[in-house]
Formats: structure tokens, sequence, C-alpha cells
């Protein structure tokens, strides 16, 4: 064999051997991480300030209820809010209460606990706030939210699509509004927010929202 096929040979086995070691070493990183649900709720006391020991939030201070929600969107909501990709915004006022919760969050071992944590505990159903025309609610519903929340409102994780059912009718109502304001959805590198974003525009206004959000809370039957 010639002697530059040799290095050639070598050059390549060297490659191979570095994106051998490459792609362990990303595995490992990737490797997901065991809650612990102990930790988790010894974490949760700072969360129960404002959204209480049970999850169920409080519409006085605009947290909502989080018990029971699953802990991949939980868990994507603090990353955004310690990010900076959402809550960063000057007017989002319930936002920036948030962020530096998220931000306190800043080990994912911990981030992990206590969003697992509030996955376990159990779901609420809070009462109904707001007055809307369910019927017409559900043509818009079945039009445009569907596709990624699901006939049965319980939401698809492949698409980022969290449960509606244990939400606050005022809660989601607050989101829709920031959403098609740009205060939730318009942060650069937030792909999923700004879907959502967009969904917020085809309503018409807060009474058009306040239809959807009713007939999503027919859905609990």
């Amino acid at each position: 064999m010639r002697k530059i096929d040799v290095l050639v040979l070598l050059f390549a086995l060297g490659i191979a051997g570095v994106l051998v070691t490459s792609t362990y070493a990303q595995a490992e990183a990737e490797a997901p991480i065991e809650p612990d649900l102990a930790r988790g709720e010894e974490l949760f006391e700072l969360c129960a300030q404002c959204h209480g020991s049970a999850g169920a939030g409080n519409q006085l201070i605009e947290a909502p209820a989080i018990a029971g929600l699953p802990a991949w969107y939980v868990e994507a909501q603090v990353r955004n809010f310690r990010g900076g990709v959402r809550g960063a915004h000057p007017d989002d006022y319930a936002g920036l209460r948030m962020r530096p919760m998220g931000r306190m969050m800043h080990d994912d071992q911990k981030l992990v606990d206590v969003t697992h944590y509030a996955a376990s505990l159990d779901p609420v159903m809070p009462a109904a706030t707001l007055q809307g025309d369910a019927a017409r609610g559900k043509e818009h519903y079945q039009q445009v939210c569907v596709t990624c929340h699901g006939a049965d409102g319980r939401g698809n994780e492949a698409l980022h699509a969290p449960p509606l059912l244990n939400n606050s009718d005022w809660y989601m109502v607050a989101q829709l509004k920031k959403f098609k304001s740009g205060l939730r959805g318009a942060k650069a590198g937030d792909t999923w927010g700004a879907t959502m974003r967009s969904m917020s525009m085809t309503l018409e206004d807060e009474q058009h929202m306040q239809d959807v959000v009713a007939y999503v809370l027919t859905l609990r039957k």
C-alpha cells in the first residue's frame, strides 16, 4: 500500500473515531434527567406562594392553575421564562413576575424536579368566570384550534400544544390577548409561540376569545 493511501486510511479512521466518540458524548448529554419528586416538593414551596400549595392558581395575581399539567409543557415554559423567550416584554406584568422565578431554576435537575412535582398534583377544574357563546366558539375551535389541541382539548406534545381542560378561562383569554398583541410569541426563536400568535390573529376581539374559551370548558364533560 502506498504511503499516501495509508495516510488517507488513518485519517478516515481518525475521523470515524471522533464521530463515534462525539455521538456517544451527545447521547450521554441528551440522556433524560430522572426527577426527584421529594426535592421537587421542597422547591415547589416557592411556586406555592403564587400558584397555591395545590397548584390551583390565583386570579388576583394572575397566577394560573398548573396542577396536573404535563411536565414537558411546564418545563418548556419555565425554560422560556428563564431564557427570556417569555416574560421579557415590559408590558407583560405577570410574565415579568414569573421570569425571576424561572431564572432561579438555572439548574436543570431542579427544573425537572419541580416541574414533575407540579405534574404529579391532582388536576383542578377552575370554575368559569367569563361569559361566552360556546356555540360560536365551537365553530372557530373546530376550524382553527383542533389541529394542535385536539377535538377533546387534551393537546399534543409533538406539536407542543398543551391540554386546555384544566386551565382557568380568564387565563386562556389573557394569553390569547398576549399572543395577539405580541406580548407573547413574538420573540425570535419562539417557533411554537409564533404559531400560536398567528392563530390568535384569527380572533376578531376579546368577546370572540371568550366564546372559544367557553367552548373549551364544555369539553370537560
